[in-house]
């Protein structure tokens, strides 16, 4: 058993259809809290649909949601789902199979190499922080592809 609550396992429909809102209203990425800390793996999935979000956590069993500030004056109320570090990659390890766009290139590497450098105690060797580093880079240069029409 982890040294977290990890993730629900998901039937296939859910890892589906959570993966479709990951693709659709969704980010994977490497985030901060405070602007000095190491970057954490984060999940989150923006909505005006209270119940598709409450769905999202009923099935995963893990993650919040969040109100979030409406940007401008008459938008819509909005929230948020998160779930974060290692509950963030138990999820990720069940959607990444259904992925489409470049979310799931993102997921490949988190897949391959998040664990292996992320220690949990926080400690980094030089040479581990500066795998990390590269990582991180590598990570948050995978970004959408320009559509060219034809």
């Amino acid at each position: 058993m982890p040294p977290y609550a990890a993730a629900n396992i998901l039937s296939t429909a859910e890892a589906a259809y959570i993966a479709g809102l990951v693709d659709g209203e969704g980010s994977i990425t490497l985030t901060r809290k405070h602007r000095n800390e190491n970057r954490h793996l984060g999940l989150t999935i923006s909505s005006t649909e209270l119940p598709l979000l409450q769905f999202v956590v009923d099935a995963a069993g893990v993650g919040n949601i969040s109100n979030k500030r409406a940007s401008k004056p008459g938008h819509s109320h909005s929230l948020a789902y998160g779930v974060y570090n290692r509950q963030a990659l138990d999820l990720i390890e069940q959607i990444y199979p259904h992925l489409l766009s470049y979310k799931a290139e993102r997921c490949s590497l988190v897949i391959r190499d998040y664990l292996r450098l992320t220690p949990r105690n926080g400690k980094y060797s030089p040479q581990l922080m500066e795998e990390r580093k590269f990582f991180e880079s590598r990570f948050l240069n995978i970004k959408p592809r320009d559509l060219k029409r034809r």
